[in-house]
């Protein structure tokens, strides 16, 4: 048997990179840090639609950015998008694709479907092979019918009656599937997707503050901003702020002004 026979591989995993990470490390590289992304979103079928849910917190790290941010993002009249991981991928992808949207809308004089947002949002991502760090709840009501897609980072979709996407995702879907059942009513379908947000801001450091609704039914949507505030802050200090006698209080001044000066251009007038 030859050499070059014997040195093919044999498939499977390969721990090259393994030993090379480790090499570097024994030389003081630092290997880059993972960061979190913290958020719970959700969705679910009932019987008159669709209802989509988020919590508010944005984070940036162990830093809470943004206590009470949008996360259900518009993409046409009857249909909106729960946005999960890098803020600005999520805002920006969910813009693209409303603006693609009403332009369809423009050319055919007809009301946007799912399944073409569900199509040009994965498409978009899968081109991009994860680095967008979108993974995104669609949910809406067209000609068809009441539809929830889930769309991951790297372009794979599912479609299911309720689902869950985020860091406190588990969470939240620990209480759809103990609870869920067909057959939801409006009331019944908002206190779940409440319910289920609570569960991701209770038992995940990076979902929190309030709880954002929309319930999207043929012909109709309700955006329920805030519509529970779990967490509210039970203390607030009497003192308020106090700052040392070194620290310098920028003031802002206004300095009137001393002469008025008029310019007046000279030069020779422009030939017809």
């Amino acid at each position: 048997m030859s050499q070059a026979a014997i040195d093919v591989p044999k498939g499977g995993f390969s721990f090259d990179l393994c030993r090379r990470n480790d090499m570097l490390a024994k030389k003081g590289v630092q290997q880059p840090s993972y960061r979190k992304t913290g958020t719970t979103i959700v969705g679910l079928i009932f019987q008159d639609g669709v209802i989509l849910g988020a919590d508010t917190r944005a984070t940036e790290g162990p830093i809470v950015c943004d206590k009470n941010c949008e996360k259900i993002h518009y993409m046409a009249p009857n249909i909106y998008c729960c946005g999960a991981g890098t803020a600005a991928d999520t805002e920006a992808v969910t813009d693209m694709v409303s603006s693609q949207l009403q332009l369809h809308r423009y050319h055919t004089g007809r009301e946007s479907r799912v399944v073409t947002a569900l199509t040009l949002l994965k498409k978009h991502l899968f081109s991009y092979q994860g680095h967008v760090s979108a993974a995104l709840v669609l949910g809406g009501v067209d000609v068809t019918g009441p539809h929830l897609h889930t769309i991951y980072p790297h372009g794979s979709t599912d479609t299911l009656p309720f689902a869950t996407m985020g860091s406190g995702s588990l969470a939240a879907m620990s209480i759809f599937e103990s609870k869920y059942k067909e057959g939801l009513t409006r009331d019944e379908g908002i206190k779940l997707v409440t319910e289920a947000i609570c569960s991701g801001i209770f038992n995940d450091l990076g979902s929190g503050s309030n709880v954002d609704v929309c319930v999207i039914t043929k012909g109709h949507k309700e955006y329920l901003r805030n519509h529970l505030s779990p967490t509210p802050r039970t203390y607030v200090s009497a003192k308020d702020y106090t700052f040392s006698k070194k620290t310098e209080v920028l003031l802002t001044k206004i300095i009137p002004l001393t002469e008025k000066v008029e310019v007046i251009e000279a030069g020779d007038a422009m030939e017809e």
